[in-house]
C-alpha cells in the first residue's frame, strides 16, 4: 500500500491491499502488525477518555458530583458529594498508558522494517516480535495505576501495579535484543533512515532503564512528579517517537513524493537531533534526583533546597535550555530539506532501498489503487534479504518460492 496520506480514496486502497492473494498474517510486514495493534488500542482506550470528559462534563454543568466529594469554598460546604477525583485519575490513566504505546508502536513497526532493510539481513525473531507487540498492547490496559503510586492506593494494589509495569519490560526487552541481533554482523546501509531508526533503539533502551525505576513503588514515591519523571518520559516516548517517525519519513519519502532527500543534510540532522535531544533530557534525571518538581514556573521562591543543591539546578537548567535551542534550530535543516526535495529533489527509482515489501513494487507515479491491472500475488514473508542460495540479496514478496526453496 501506497503510504501517501493526500489520496481521498485510501481506506480503499487500503481495502485492495489487504485482499491481496496471498498476504497471510505471518506475511505482514511488522509496521502493518504495529499498526493494526495500535488501532485496536485507540479503538479500545479513547472512549475511556470520553466518558471521563462526559461525566465532567456533567459534573459542572448537571450538578452531579462524579469527582466532586466534600468540598467546600469559602467555609461553605457545597451540595456537591459522595464523588471521587481519583476516579477521574483512574479513568484518564486507563486512556493514558495504552496512548504511550499508540505513539510509539507505530515507531517501532517503521524501525523494524528500516532496520531490516538496511542491515540486508531477516529481521531476528519474526514471530518473536509480532507475540511482543501484542502482549504490549495486552499489557498497557493493566499498567495504569503506576502513575498513581501516592494517590492512597491500597499497598497491595500498588504492588500489582509493580509486577504488571515490570512485566511490560519483557516484551520491550524482546524487540530491543532482536533489533541488536538483527544489527549484529549485517551489512549496514547507513542512510538517514537508518540513523534514526538506530537511534531509536538507543533511546528506547535508555528510557526504559529509568522506566524500572519509576516502576517501583518505593522508588517512585521519592521522584514522582519531579523533573526525573519528565526525562524518562520524554526519553522512551517523545523521542523515540519521534525519531521513528523522522525514520519513516526518510524512508519512505520516495515513494510518497517519486523523489529523494538530500543525504548529507539528513546526516547532520540526525547529528544534531540525537545530540540535542540527550543534551536536554540526559542532565534532567539529575534536577530530578534533586528533587526539583515539576510543573513549577519558578522554583527559586521556595526554599527547599540548600544553596549548592539550588545552583547546581540552575546550571543544568541552563544547559537545558542550551541543547534544546540548538536541538530545534536543527529540525529547520529537516523542514528545508523535505519541502526542497519534494519539488527539487533528484528523481526516485521505483525500490531505492532494495526492499521487499509490497509498496516498492508499485510504479513510481501514484495510481488509482496503487498497482496498474491485477493484484499481486504474494509467496513469501518480507524479510528475504541475504537468502542462502539466492544470487541477489533481495527478494521481494511477489517473487514465486524456487523450487524446493522455504519460504523462511
Amino acid at each position: 500500500m501506497v503510504p501517501c496520506l493526500l489520496k481521498p480514496d485510501l481506506l480503499w486502497q487500503a481495502g485492495r491491499f489487504l485482499r491481496t492473494k496471498g498476504m497471510t498474517m505471518t506475511r505482514m510486514p511488522l509496521t502493518i502488525w504495529a499498526f493494526f495493534v495500535t488501532a485496536i488500542l485507540g479503538v479500545l482506550s479513547f472512549p475511556v477518555l470520553l466518558s471521563a470528559a462526559l461525566l465532567l462534563t456533567m459534573d459542572r454543568l448537571a450538578g452531579t458530583s462524579f469527582y466532586l466529594s466534600d468540598i467546600v469554598v469559602g467555609s461553605e460546604m457545597l451540595a456537591n458529594h459522595g464523588g471521587s477525583p481519583i476516579l477521574y485519575q483512574h479513568l484518564f490513566w486507563f486512556l493514558g498508558h495504552p496512548e504511550v504505546y499508540i505513539v510509539l508502536l507505530p515507531a517501532l513497526g517503521l524501525s523494524s522494517e528500516i532496520i531490516a532493510t538496511n542491515s540486508r539481513k531477516p529481521i531476528f525473531g519474526y514471530k518473536a516480535m509480532i507475540g511482543s507487540i501484542l502482549a504490549i498492547g495486552f499489557l498497557s490496559f493493566i499498567v495504569w495505576g503506576h502513575h498513581m503510586f501516592i494517590t492512597g492506593m491500597n499497598p497491595f494494589l500498588g504492588s500489582v501495579f509493580v509486577f504488571t509495569t515490570l512485566l511490560i519490560a519483557i516484551p520491550s526487552a524482546v524487540k530491543v535484543f532482536n533489533y541488536i541481533t538483527t544489527l549484529w554482523r549485517g551489512s549496514l546501509v547507513l542512510t538517514p533512515a537508518m540513523l534514526f531508526a538506530i537511534g531509536l533503539v538507543s533511546t528506547f533502551i535508555s528510557g526504559g532503564v529509568t522506566g524500572i525505576i519509576l516502576a517501583d513503588s518505593a522508588l517512585d514515591i521519592a521522584l514522582h512528579d519531579t523533573y526525573f519523571v519528565v526525562a524518562h518520559f520524554h526519553i522512551v516516548m517523545g523521542m523515540s517517537a519521534v525519531f521513528g517517525m523522522f525514520a519513516g519519513v526518510y524512508h519512505w519519502f520516495p515513494k510518497m513524493f517519486g523523489r529523494m532527500m538530500n543525504t548529507r543534510l539528513g546526516y547532520v540532522h540526525f547529528w544534531i537531533t540525537i545530540i540535542g535531544a540527550y543534551g536536554v533530557f540526559f542532565p534532567m534525571h539529575f534536577v530530578g534526583l534533586a528533587g526539583a518538581p515539576r510543573r513549577y514556573y519558578d522554583s527559586t521562591v521556595y526554599n527547599e533546597f540548600d544553596q549548592d543543591t539550588f545552583a547546581m539546578i540552575m546550571d543544568l537548567n541552563v544547559i537545558i535550555t542550551i541543547f534544546a535551542i540548538f536541538a530545534a534550530l536543527g529540525q529547520l535543516l529537516f523542514l528545508f530539506n523535505f519541502f526542497y526535495s519534494i519539488y527539487r529533489g533528484p528523481k526516485a527509482p521505483q525500490n531505492p532501498w532494495d526492499s521487499n515489501t509490497l509498496e516498492w513494487t508499485t510504479p513510481v507515479e501514484h495510481l488509482h489503487g496503487n498497482w496498474p491491472g491485477a493484484l499481486p500475488e504474494v509467496h513469501r514473508w518480507p524479510y528475504d534479504y541475504s537468502k542462502p542460495g539466492s544470487d541477489v540479496d533481495f527478494i521481494p514478496q511477489n517473487v514465486p518460492l524456487a523450487k524446493g526453496e522455504e519460504e523462511h
